[in-house]
């Protein structure tokens, strides 16, 4: 049986969270705790020391950014632990967002399940991480076949009841998932892949949806993994060891040749605007109503400060749209 808690109109819900987004943070970007993963390993991009996350974390801060999205999988907990001791003294000053779902057994085999005894138990294992009472945005990380995303959401729904999570949403999900899901409580965010690469299902099935129901939404691989940027093209073939990309069969398999043909078209155009991969990243994602925050990672200052000014830097809608059409081909 499913504890149903009455809904608000989808307009005040929309509207409060997107006003609520904008009055957190002036710039539409969030940070990506994968990035401060390390050698915890799990999902994350190589070699960071907890020094240089927790210095980087308030350089973001310091630059603006007040969203900071984590999950549990990251470093296998120590993105949350990181975030957690970079906040500690100033949490009432940030947005935190984390995710349940994506767990783990002791020889760290990864274990994807929306278990509502195994939610409850990754809730308040965040919330110790995060060295917090209360988690700004908790999200349901992937769907899962096995499990009625209804049960899950009774477990979120009380807890933010209870006040341990502000607001609800949903990662990587489909209108089936969120339909259920509304008949528990309302999701107020969804986060999907996006980028100039990898859109066509979320503008054919997720955004009309969005639209209808009034939902914010932020786009996750907003750089997809560095070809957007430069940073990853078919000459690298070397990541550190606790970088997902050196050993994920995903990862590993997947052909990314299009994509990489596509870009040695796109650097001429972006190199005669003065434009980099980066604000294009940015510029093709934020094009978007239906957009509200942008997660983009960070590995070091040096990328941090690039981010920070490519917000202020973004291709004009003519030039944009003409990066668009030579990226098409590669488009899925």
């Amino acid at each position: 049986m499913f504890i149903i808690t009455p809904n608000r109109k989808a307009s005040q819900g929309y509207v409060h969270m997107t006003q609520l987004l904008k009055m957190v943070s002036s710039l539409p970007i969030a940070f990506g705790g994968a990035a401060i993963s390390g050698e915890g390993g799990g999902y994350g991009f190589g070699e960071i020391s907890e020094g240089e996350s927790i210095d980087l974390l308030h350089q973001a801060y310091e630059g603006g950014i007040r969203i900071f999205d984590t999950a549990p999988i990251y470093g296998f907990g120590l993105s949350e632990v990181r975030m957690g001791k970079a906040f500690k003294n100033m949490r009432e000053k940030v947005f935190l967002v984390s995710k349940s779902g994506v767990t783990w057994h002791e020889n760290k085999r990864v274990d994807m399940t929306n278990d509502p005894i195994v939610a409850k138990r990754m809730l308040e294992q965040s919330l110790r991480d995060l060295n917090t009472d209360f988690i700004d945005l908790y999200m349901v990380h992937w769907p899962d076949a096995r499990v009625d995303i209804r049960k899950t959401m009774e477990v979120l729904s009380k807890a933010k009841h209870q006040g341990k999570i502000k607001h609800i949403g949903l990662c990587n999900t489909n209108v089936d998932e969120l339909n259920k899901a509304f008949e528990i409580d309302r999701v107020e965010v969804v986060q999907s892949e996006f980028n100039l690469f990898t859109n066509k299902f979320v503008q054919a099935e997720i955004f009309p949806y969005l639209k209808e129901k009034n939902i914010s939404f932020m786009s996750w691989g907003t750089l997809d993994k560095g070809i957007i940027t430069g940073r990853v093209d078919e000459t690298r073939k070397v990541y550190d060891k606790s970088d997902c990309r050196s050993w994920a069969p995903w990862w590993k398999d997947m052909d990314n040749s299009a994509k990489f043909e596509a870009m040695k078209k796109l650097w001429p155009a972006l190199d005669k605007n003065h434009h980099s991969g980066l604000e294009l990243a940015l510029a093709y994602n934020l094009s978007f109503p239906e957009l509200s925050t942008a997660i983009c990672g960070a590995k070091s200052k040096a990328q941090l400060e690039s981010l920070l000014k490519a917000v202020k830097n973004l291709p004009k809608n003519e030039q944009l749209q003409e990066y668009i059409a030579l990226a098409q081909p590669a488009q899925k």
